[in-house]
């Protein structure tokens, strides 16, 4: 399988360990680098508008977690750290290397987790926005187990704006369905302690790659004070808040998130050269 050129496509791949994978694909690819993006437990739609920005500049994919969207999930990938050693397997499978995985929420965590486990050299960063996956000390702000939550409660912590929160009560049958069946997918994959792995954060200091953690400050789910302890825990991480955003700042606040990313790639990952 050799890294893709086209633009504006979904297709499946088979992956090791009959692994069906659904991906978007968006932009040109000439370099064999890119951008992974993975999303929350939203699901794919969720960063699709930050796929579409960031593809104006590099080759963007955009895979669908298995078991989201009604895709279908084998019965041994139930973890985050099964998703981070798939999607090595699929940065392998397309020959991309020194890319920036890009995660949202728990995608987040996935990305943390494909940094420590990166033998071939494939990412070349990550950005965190508004991640979960680390235990905190207890005067730091813990993350809001949303199993507890309807969708219009999660829905209020998550977004700053009101006029961003989803309406569920216009939501069609289906709909309800589909969200159901992202959040038990999600829920599978978090495990008992749902929201992190207690042993992550002290594993953090081994990834050597530069990391940049963009908090939306008004999240509910995960605060400010949970994404620096998240920034602090890397060697090479670094914390941007983003003032007016809640838990998805690149939806909310497009423009100073997509600034920050411009940012980090000019003064860390790609310090001489042009973004």
């Amino acid at each position: 399988m050799t890294a893709p050129t086209s633009t504006g496509t979904t297709r499946t791949l088979d992956l090791p360990n009959g692994l069906s994978l659904t991906v978007q694909e968006d932009g040109a690819d000439s370099r064999g680098s890119g951008v992974l993006l993975l999303h929350g437990g939203a699901g794919p739609r969720s960063v699709a508008g930050l796929a579409a920005a960031l593809s104006e500049h590099v080759y963007a994919l955009t895979p669908t977690h298995p078991g989201f969207q009604g895709t279908p999930r084998p019965p041994w990938c139930d973890t985050v750290a099964d998703l981070a050693v798939a999607y090595l397997d699929l940065l392998d499978a397309l020959d991309l290397t020194g890319v920036m995985v890009v995660g949202s929420s728990i995608g987040g965590w996935i990305a943390a987790e494909m940094a420590l486990r990166d033998t071939r050299g494939r990412i070349g960063a990550l950005t965190l926005l508004n991640a979960v996956g680390i235990h905190t000390e207890a005067a730091e702000e813990p993350v809001v187990d949303v199993r507890t939550l309807t969708p219009a409660q999660i829905s209020r912590l998550s977004f700053a704006d009101p006029a961003l929160r989803p309406d569920f009560a216009s939501f069609s049958d289906a709909q309800r369905a589909a969200t159901g069946a992202n959040q038990a997918a999600l829920a599978t994959y978090a495990g008992a302690g749902f929201s992190h792995d207690p042993k992550l954060r002290g594993r953090l200091h081994r990834v050597t790659v530069p990391v940049l953690v963009a908090w939306g400050e008004q999240d509910g789910i995960a605060g400010p004070a949970y994404g620096r302890a998240y920034a602090d825990a890397f060697p090479h991480g670094r914390f941007v808040p983003v003032p007016g955003a809640g838990h998805f700042p690149h939806i909310e606040q497009p423009g100073p998130t997509l600034g920050a990313i411009g940012t980090f790639v000019d003064t860390a990952v790609k310090p001489n050269h042009a973004a």
